[in-house]
């Protein structure tokens, strides 16, 4: 198991970003979340298998989402994200 923070900045809000985001985690076998920061980055916590985090993440890149974003920064997280399902925070 891993667990990944990972903000994505760029044109990353008010473009449907975190409802996409969560239709494609619903292709994979992760939990976690995604919200949207106050200084415009968007941030994903997300749990699961490392190859399983690693295709949902791929599959954020290779969608056309990435004509959105400019920066990914990934961080590992020592704790699993506390969450069932994958859920946009409105937080």
């Amino acid at each position: 198991m891993i667990s990944l923070q990972v903000f994505y900045e760029g044109n990353v809000q008010g473009v449907g970003f975190r409802w996409s985001v969560r239709h494609i985690a619903k292709g994979f076998d992760v939990t976690g979340w995604v919200r949207n920061l106050l200084d415009g980055r968007v941030e994903v916590q997300v749990n699961g298998e490392e190859d399983e985090v690693r295709a949902f993440l791929d599959g954020i890149a290779q969608s056309d989402l990435r004509a959105l974003i400019r920066k990914r920064i990934e961080n590992k997280l020592e704790n699993p994200v506390a969450t069932r399902g994958f859920e946009i925070r409105h937080e």
